[in-house]
């Protein structure tokens, strides 16, 4: 990370109250390993629902729990959300039900925790006056084919639009959106790992043609940290990350195992999207990143200008007209050699 971008961040954090909801996930036990590590927050809360992994968690950080707070409670619950929420500068909203398969079955669950629970944690950070959310989304929210997607489309709308909703409050909402996470629970690498070592017959492709966006566990909090500092509110913002080919992972993981192609499953796609063309007008583009203005802002005058500056003065430029954003037509590739490495890097 930039040695400026770092100082901004180490500036804004000092001394401030976190909360992470979600936290007890891959994202939230990254995001605590690297805040305890470089920066000088004053209190880390963890807030989730299961309290094994709240018990496991606080075993990993054992020699810094004077810093940890643990809250057992879930986001459909807006009374345990706002006292939790007291006294908190900076929500970071990870929690959510991600499992596609499981949405489609569990439709309403998916609803109540991922839309329902949105606008819980929006009204208790309005509620307690915090200084500023940023929002965890997904790259299945663009143009969404499954249930999951669709409610985290719902989510990223209803934060963002939440800054036209808190009147003379400080607080600003905004958005990251990135996609798979290597690693990462549900991640496919661990999969291909354990037919690896399991000298399995073959390693099984949906499709041939599926590209990916790549980013490790690492990446995807510096870039949240850094949308921190970044953010006047109502953004969603968009890492500029590498594609792989879905044969290349494969390759590079188990390149002594035949593959074979076994079918897209339901909800899923070829490619995946993360600025479609229809948001071209809306999107500014960055040094490595891009930046979705919000549609309506009532809340930042002159809105449509403002974006195209963040608040660390970092100036960029509207896209052109027929702009989309997608792992298919991005320039940047890995090939499987630098999957190699960068599995070697990221992946214990």
């Amino acid at each position: 990370m930039k040695k400026d971008l770092n100082d901004a961040i180490d500036s804004y954090l000092n001394n401030k109250v976190l909360m992470i909801t979600g936290g007890t996930g891959s994202f939230g036990n990254k995001l605590v390993n690297v805040l305890l590590e470089k920066y000088h927050l004053k209190k880390i809360i963890i807030y989730s629902r299961d309290e094994l992994k709240q018990y496991e968690m606080q075993q990993r950080f054992a020699k810094d729990l004077r810093k940890l707070r643990f809250f057992i409670g879930d986001v459909r619950d807006l009374q345990r959300l706002n006292m939790a929420m007291k006294n908190v500068d900076i929500v970071i909203h990870a929690a959510a039900l991600k499992q596609v398969p499981a949405a489609e079955y569990n439709p309403m669950e998916c609803i109540k925790t991922n839309v329902d629970g949105a606008n819980n944690v929006i009204e208790a950070a309005i509620e307690n006056n915090v200084d500023r959310v940023i929002a965890l989304s997904t790259d299945k929210a663009a143009n969404p084919i499954n249930l999951y997607g669709a409610t985290k489309l719902c989510s990223d709308k209803l934060f963002i639009a939440a800054n036209n909703l808190k009147g003379s409050n400080r607080v600003g909402f905004s958005v990251v959106r990135y996609g798979n996470v290597s690693g990462s629970r549900g991640s496919v690498v661990p999969f291909f790992k354990k037919l690896r070592d399991e000298k399995a017959e073959f390693i099984p492709i949906t499709d041939k043609n599926m590209t990916r966006f790549w980013i490790s566990l690492e990446q995807g909090v510096n870039f949240v940290l850094a949308s921190l500092v970044r953010m006047h509110g109502g953004e969603i913002f968009v890492p500029k990350i590498p594609s792989i080919k879905i044969v290349d992972l494969a390759t590079a993981i188990a390149p002594d195992i035949p593959q074979k192609e076994v079918g897209i499953r339901p909800g899923e796609k070829i490619h995946e999207l993360m600025c479609p063309h229809d948001d071209a007008l809306h999107v500014v583009e960055f040094d490595d990143f891009f930046l979705i203005r919000p549609a309506y802002n009532l809340s930042i005058s002159s809105s449509e200008l403002i974006y195209l500056e963040t608040a660390l003065h970092e100036k960029g430029h509207p896209v052109k007209a027929d702009f989309e954003y997608n792992s298919l037509n991005n320039p940047w590739y890995m090939d499987i050699e630098e999957i190699r490495q960068f599995l070697e890097k990221n992946i214990k």
